[in-house]
């Protein structure tokens, strides 16, 4: 690693503080991209501002239909979560699939979304939920927040401090995972709610997590695996690599999007 200054504040304006006031501040969560990054030595930030010894960020409620996470709340506490598993068990499922112990018992919510990795698990949830990122200076929606890959609508220094989810009437996450690293070649979430159909897919977009319309059409006239048995998923603008082709992806969200129908309803 490069040499960095080390920050830990005890507040969320003391944080974004912090950061703003670096040449090249970054926040920290559980660190689970961040620092594999700077040992490789393909970053190099000036000022690190570790968010871990903010208490007020950590935690899990539930009030009415909403689901409220912290951001530094634990992927292994989201899914040990009996109120998560009572509101929205699909979403505790979706933590318990992400990584490894080490990476559940590490990295944080807060800090996936942040990152918005294209195969990451958390966007999928976010958008098909119709979640709201609270931050430091605003609140946004999933469909806002997420801009493409990478790439999120935080300022620089924005600081997210939790996340609600609104409990749907059905959901199911589905994913074909990198049988080394977990991540998704292609995952799908599936939610039904008052609003209708929300189908958001992960792993497989060139821009990162989108939302499949062609799906959430077909599954407004009925919610079943066989109302989207004849939807045609397109390869256009889907991420082509070693471990699998845009056609293998479009390929595999039309299976994991019928599997997630299936177990949701």
């Amino acid at each position: 690693m490069y040499e960095f200054n080390y920050h830990k504040p005890g507040s969320v304006a003391d944080a974004a503080s912090a950061v703003a006031g670096a040449d090249d501040g970054k926040l920290v969560a559980g660190g689970m991209t961040l620092l594999a990054t700077m040992k490789q030595r393909l970053a190099s930030p000036s000022d690190l501002v570790d968010l871990g010894g903010i208490g007020d960020l950590t935690g899990i409620s539930v009030d009415g239909g909403t689901v409220t996470i912290g951001a530094m709340t634990t992927h292994a506490a989201v899914a040990g979560s009996a109120e998560v598993q009572g509101a929205i068990p699909a979403l505790a499922a979706l933590a318990d699939g992400i990584g490894d112990p080490q990476v559940r018992n590490r990295g944080t919510i807060g800090g996936s979304i942040a990152n918005n990795d294209p195969a990451a698990d958390y966007p999928a949830a976010l958008v098909a939920l119709g979640a709201t990122v609270a931050t430091s200076k605003r609140e946004l929606s999933a469909d806002d927040f997420f801009t493409g890959m990478f790439d999120t609508a935080l300022e620089e220094d924005e600081v997210i401090t939790a996340v609600r989810f609104p409990v749907p009437e059905k959901a199911a996450y589905m994913k074909f995972p990198n049988p080394a690293s977990r991540y998704a070649l292609v995952g799908v979430f599936v939610a039904n709610g008052p609003a209708g159909a929300r189908v958001a897919v992960t792993g497989a977009g060139e821009g990162g997590v989108f939302r499949a319309t062609d799906i959430e059409a077909a599954l407004g006239g009925s919610f079943s695996a066989d109302a989207i048995a004849g939807v045609s998923v397109s390869a256009d603008g889907l991420n082509g690599d070693i471990h699998a082709s845009p056609e293998y992806r479009a390929h595999l969200v039309g299976v994991m999007a019928k599997r997630a129908v299936a177990a949701a309803g």
